[in-house]
């Protein structure tokens, strides 16, 4: 998957909206584009064991996890759209639109080796900006979780168990990462 910033033009969310359906995924963040085209199969197939992995957060009153494509505008000069996502819904998913997603309990980004500089500095430092309680990156190549918190400066690398407590939880969601990792890539 390939990643390219395209930087001619100061690109708001709307001019994102405009971006042709071509299969590429669009973001911008502070005028900058972001091109992601469509992700190989090793990503997807992470995506896919994490998405089953943080289930159990359904438990908690309002809580969903979610996966792209999805324009998130949580800052007026930006629309992200993260692998991953935990959003907290106070009403029924039927009634909700993108554009009333202003805040996510937690983003989540697998690296690619063409997006990792994005990943890993532009979409950090804006999901950090914003005030996402947490931004998972992560690498399957190295079988691991860069979990990053709003004020962070260095990441808390995670290579066995992962465990995250969202907002008004009674306990935590626990992620055993080998597992995932093997079901991902090994089967």
């Amino acid at each position: 998957m390939g990643m390219v910033a395209l930087t001619q033009q100061w690109h708001t969310p709307a001019s994102v909206r405009r971006c042709p359906a071509d299969g590429n995924r669009y973001e911008c963040i502070a005028g900058e584009l972001l091109v992601t085209s469509a992700p190989r199969t090793r990503h997807q197939a992470v995506v896919g064991e994490l998405f089953l992995a943080l289930q159990p957060v359904r438990q908690f009153a309002g809580f969903r996890v979610l996966m792209s494509p999805a324009d998130l505008e949580l800052r007026a000069d930006a629309l992200v759209q993260p692998d991953l996502f935990v959003l907290r819904a106070d009403r029924p998913m039927r009634e909700v639109e993108w554009s009333d997603v202003r805040a996510i309990e937690l983003a989540v980004e697998v690296l690619s080796p063409s997006t990792a500089r994005h990943d890993r500095i532009t979409k950090r430092q804006f999901y950090q900006d914003v005030r996402v309680p947490e931004y998972w990156i992560v690498d399957a190549d190295a079988r691991l979780v860069e979990r990053w918190r709003p004020g962070d400066e260095r990441p808390e690398i995670c290579s066995a168990l992962l465990e995250w407590l969202p907002v008004a939880a009674s306990a935590p969601i626990v992620v055993d990462l080998p597992a995932l990792f093997r079901a991902a890539l090994d089967a």
